[in-house]
Parts: structure tokens; sequence; C-alpha cells
């Protein structure tokens, strides 16, 4: 039974399952749509939450590197918001029309007969937004997204809580060693019950699959998890990535292996969606 398992897995090829981050990874850097991401973050905490301008940076800088987005660190310190009126304000004024169509990547993506699903923190709108603007919203079988790991509340009401946990004061004092940061309730990467979450949603097997992200702390936690992974963005490789790549364009250079093994198989398209309880599916 294990040589039948063995030979049907060869016969498989050694990956079934290309899973990618969406923001920063299917498009350059260079769009501009993380910058204004970060201003419109700031504008959101003084804006909304009220908090005065002259914390914001120090602020997001410590909730990012605590809790993987500001969103999730502002939850856990103490601030309540709607997650809704958050995405709309944080993505919905985003310049997306700065992406435009990339037919070398759809090309590169529909060449493969294999799974394809993206991996995003971001909410589902604006992951449709911007895989309709790179004219890639066929080449996915569907998008684990911010919904898909938090559904949705009841609770539409944007209000501060009385008792917020002052982190930046935090990390100010000296002996603070021994006293653990508030949990956030909200699932994202690079946390670890986030991203196997992610996998068992959507049916894959980590030693199966490759998994592209921007993110360093990302592709880290995915190696963690089993993920083959490839940092996108730079060709310097850093502890946790198996392969780096300057640009998602440059996939079959560094893993030509996919596509031999696609000229081996029968060309078989899997055309099934992934089973998640909130998702946008190609």
């Amino acid at each position: 039974m294990e040589y039948e398992d063995r030979c049907r897995q060869s016969q498989r090829g050694k990956y079934d399952c290309l899973l990618f981050d969406l923001d920063d990874t299917l498009y350059p850097l260079s769009s501009g749509i993380a910058i204004q991401c970060r201003n419109n973050i700031g504008d959101y905490l003084v804006e909304k939450l009220g908090i005065e301008e002259n914390k914001v940076s120090a602020l997001c800088n410590l909730l990012y590197k605590n809790y993987g987005t500001t969103m999730a660190g502002l939850k856990a310190i103490g601030y309540d918001f709607d997650y809704d009126d958050y995405h709309s304000f944080v993505h919905g004024r985003l310049p997306h029309e700065n992406l435009k169509p990339d037919p070398v990547l759809r090309q590169l993506l529909l060449s493969l007969p294999i799974r394809k699903v993206v991996f995003t923190n971001a909410d589902e709108v604006h992951a449709a937004k911007v895989l309709k603007k790179l004219r890639l919203e066929d080449c996915f079988e569907g998008i684990i997204c911010f919904e898909t790991l938090n559904p949705p509340s009841s609770s539409s009401v944007t209000e501060t809580s009385s008792q917020i946990f002052d982190i930046v004061e935090h990390f100010a004092r000296p002996d603070t060693g021994g006293i653990e940061l508030p949990k956030t309730p909200i699932l994202c990467k690079p946390s670890l019950e986030a991203m196997e979450y992610a996998l068992r949603i959507a049916n894959i097997d980590p030693q199966r699959t490759v998994f592209f992200d921007d993110s360093v702390r990302n592709v880290q936690s995915g190696k963690r998890i089993g993920l083959h992974t490839v940092l996108v963005g730079t060709a310097h490789k850093v502890k946790g990535a198996d392969y780096a790549l300057e640009s998602i364009h440059n996939i079959r250079e560094a893993l030509p292996g996919l596509w031999e093994e696609a000229e081996k198989s029968d060309g078989i398209r899997y055309s099934g969606k992934v089973a998640m309880e909130t998702s946008v599916t190609a």
C-alpha cells in the first residue's frame, strides 16, 4: 500500500497547489497601493478612533509588529469598531486604477493545470477589485480572505472601549518583559493558527503546496507549517524562504519543475471550488 501511494504521488508530481498572497505579490510594490493603504490606516485612527495624529506612526508600527496587522492590534488593545467600516475606509479608497491588466502573469497561471488559491488578510471586496483590475479573476479556484477567517459579526456599531491598553507606553517601560500583551480576536497572517485554519478550510496539503508572499514573516510562518515557500519582491533569499523572486513574473525561471510536471501530465485542470464558508471564487 505504501509503495502504491508513493507511485501515485510520483505520477501526480511534487506539487498540487499554488497559494498566493494578493497585495504586493500579484502586483509590484511600485503600484503605490501599499503607501496609500498605510496613509488610509493612519487617517482611520485619527478620524474614526480619535487617536492623536502624533501617536499614529509609533502605534501602527507596534501593532503591525506584534499582531500581524494594525486592525488585529487595534482590536487586541481595546478598540471596538465595525470590520466592514474599517475595510471600506482603508481599502475602499485605494487607487485601484493604478493596477493594470497583467497578460504575462495570466498566461503563466493558466499554463499550470494545478490548483491556484489566493490567501490574503484583506477583505473580499478589495480582493475582487484587485483581481479584476489585473484580469486574473478567472485564474484562481478561490480566495481565502478576511471574512473567511473572521465571519461577520452581528455588531455594526463603531465605538471605543473605555479601557485601552497603552501598547506604546508598555514598550517604553524597561520592566515589561514578563507582561503578556492582550490577545486579538482576529485571525490573520502571520499567525500560525490562522494559516493552519486557512489550509484546513481549503483542504490544502502544505507538503504539496508552494506559498508565494512578499512578507518575510508570512513566508517564515508558512515554512513552519510545512509549506514550500517563495519570497516575492526581492532576489535575496532569507531564512524560511525556499526561493526568492524579484517579480511574480519570474515563477517559471525559479520553479521550472512546475512546468515540467505540467508537460508530463495529461493536462487535467481542476474545476472544483474551494469549500470555504466565506470567500470570493473565480
